[in-house]
């Protein structure tokens, strides 16, 4: 796989995939207009993503904030303003790091502690900007993915009641506007071995949209290079696909 991905340009693999997500789409009765699709670019310089900017690519996901912010300056520094991609945050954001988040990113992924959101919120307030985020949900138990333990809420009435009582808090923030949820499905051979995962998220997004009637719930976070065709399936809004995309990661 990876050979064939560094025969081809970046230009010839975001069609190929803008491609592939469009046949997803069809397989679900989707229109592709429905899915954003984020290249991940971490690890990958600015003229890189200036390269997939003018192949017509716009939303970009970055990982590490300290990392990002010389990228992002420099990829902004050279676009018009009207031209300048979309960035979302999509890895763990320590504490004392969200400075670098608030302001700098369309959308934050990976909001997953009510400490990190309060924190996020002062941070807007300040800027006197409302921070669009998701909040990111365990819900396949793996024990080094980050996010809420929501695994058995359906089970576990405690459970449900503590998580509710997050978002419940979460929502009543000032400068912050939860968008949707956001999950990291296992590594797998078999791309079907992920689908519960993906099904486990969208049934806690119904859920959240059945109990908490005034926030919007639209956005689902889910699928990346070897297993977006079955997160479209199951009702992805964002994919998250850096692989198929820029070839194989760079070494930091």
């Amino acid at each position: 796989m990876a050979e064939q991905l560094t025969d081809l340009t970046l230009q010839q693999r975001l069609a190929q995939v803008t491609g592939q997500v469009a046949a997803a789409c069809a397989a679900a009765g989707r229109s592709p207009d429905e899915i954003a699709l984020v290249a991940v670019s971490k690890t990958h310089p600015a003229d890189t993503v200036l390269e997939a900017v003018a192949a017509g690519q716009i939303d970009f996901g970055e990982n590490r904030p300290e990392d990002a912010v010389d990228k992002i300056a420099a990829v902004n520094d050279r676009l018009p303003p009207d031209a300048r991609p979309r960035w979302h945050m999509i890895g763990h954001i320590q504490s004392r790091k969200a400075r670098l988040v608030v302001a700098r990113y369309h959308l934050v992924h990976s909001v997953d502690s009510v400490k990190l959101a309060d924190k996020l919120s002062r941070l807007a307030v300040d800027e006197e900007c409302v921070q669009d985020i998701l909040l990111e949900m365990n819900v396949s138990g793996e024990a080094a993915k980050s996010g809420w333990n929501a695994v058995t809420w359906e089970d576990k009435r405690a459970l449900r009641e503590s998580l509710w009582d997050d978002i419940r808090s979460i929502l009543a923030l000032p400068g912050l506007r939860v968008r949707g949820l956001m999950t990291m499905a296992p590594i797998v051979v078999d791309p079907e071995e992920v689908r519960p995962t993906f099904v486990a998220l969208r049934r806690l997004r119904d859920a959240l949209r059945g109990d908490f009637l005034d926030a919007d719930w639209s956005a689902l976070s889910m699928g990346m290079s070897d297993d977006f065709p079955v997160a479209v399936d199951e009702g992805a809004t964002i994919l998250r696909i850096g692989r198929a995309i820029f070839g194989p990661r760079l070494v930091r």
